[in-house]
């Protein structure tokens, strides 16, 4: 063990010693806190993450642990590791202030082996692109296996990274009244860049009185002065100004006469970059299809 060439053993335990680091590191500062990762930080560290992979691929013949990095042998493990978490926390409840398997997205482990993941991406993406610089029209043979890799590395770092910058708020509009502050998970106020007044809640019941349908007619006023009159309903939110307002709730002891409607206002500005890493997968898969042909490994 531990002599070259390193294989599925070594993988295997790099991947275990970076699931028994993130124990340590629950254990000593507790779970990741994604809000210290908030902009400009996350951008920061999203250049300084793409630096060092780039200085792991310039340095892999030196470095023979570099190297490894870029290789099945690597690869494999890490991935079955992040199958296996990835499978417990859809085993398991997931909350935003869960601790450990109860909320995986900042559990140490589960985020150091999709780290490493996206470092190894990052080696085989490059390599590839190194492959093919000169030959252009071998290019099209591997066009799929580039959208694919790129796409799920652009999807996954901006995913991870962006998470810093979601927010997720509650607003609890009055029939009548403007309301410009909206609460946190911890009940925290927040003053929001749009005021929303609530028109008419409107509900649509069965025979036996329980809800079918219902919505809110509101009124949004935004900084640039701009006067929406739009309805919000479940499954229909209305998009402004980069936030999504969703419908969510009422005062149920009033039932369709209620005077009150709950609002969840949902913004997540590196969304379209995830959207984006998610098409670049989808044309991937579609020329993989048109263009057909063996792939290179």
């Amino acid at each position: 063990m531990w002599t070259k060439p390193y294989g599925m053993k070594e993988g295997f335990l790099v991947g275990g010693g970076l699931i028994f680091a993130g124990l340590m590191l629950e254990l000593s500062v507790g779970p990741v806190d994604w809000y210290a990762f908030r902009w400009p930080v996350n951008g920061i560290v999203l250049a300084g993450f793409l630096g060092i992979i780039a200085i792991i691929y310039l340095l892999r013949k030196k470095v023979y642990g570099f190297l490894f990095i870029g290789t099945y042998k690597a690869a494999i493990p890490a991935l079955i590791y992040a199958v296996m978490l990835t499978v417990i926390m859809g085993l398991t409840r997931q909350t935003v202030d869960g601790r450990w398997l109860n909320n995986m997205l900042s559990f140490w482990p589960f985020i150091l082996i999709y780290v490493y993941i996206a470092v190894i991406l990052g080696q085989i993406i490059i390599q590839r692109i190194f492959i093919f610089q000169f030959s252009f029209f071998n290019l099209k043979k591997d066009i799929s296996f580039l959208l694919n890799h790129l796409g799920l590395f652009l999807a996954m770092t901006t995913a991870t990274l962006g998470n810093a910058d979601m927010q997720r708020l509650k607003m609890i509009t009055v029939k009548g009244e403007p309301e410009w502050r909206a609460l946190t998970s911890k009940q925290q106020i927040v003053e929001m860049p749009i005021a929303i007044e609530l028109k008419e809640f409107v509900m649509e019941t069965y025979d036996d009185g329980s809800p079918r349908r219902f919505a809110s007619d509101i009124q949004i006023l935004t900084k640039s002065g701009r006067n929406i009159l739009t309805t919000v309903e479940v499954n229909k939110p209305v998009e402004v100004d980069g936030w999504k307002i969703y419908q969510y709730g009422y005062d149920t002891q009033m039932g369709a006469m209620s005077q009150t409607s709950i609002l969840e206002l949902v913004s997540d500005p590196w969304l379209p970059l995830v959207y984006t890493g998610i098409y670049m997968m989808l044309g991937g898969a579609v020329c993989m299809f048109v263009f057909g042909g063996r792939r290179r490994v």
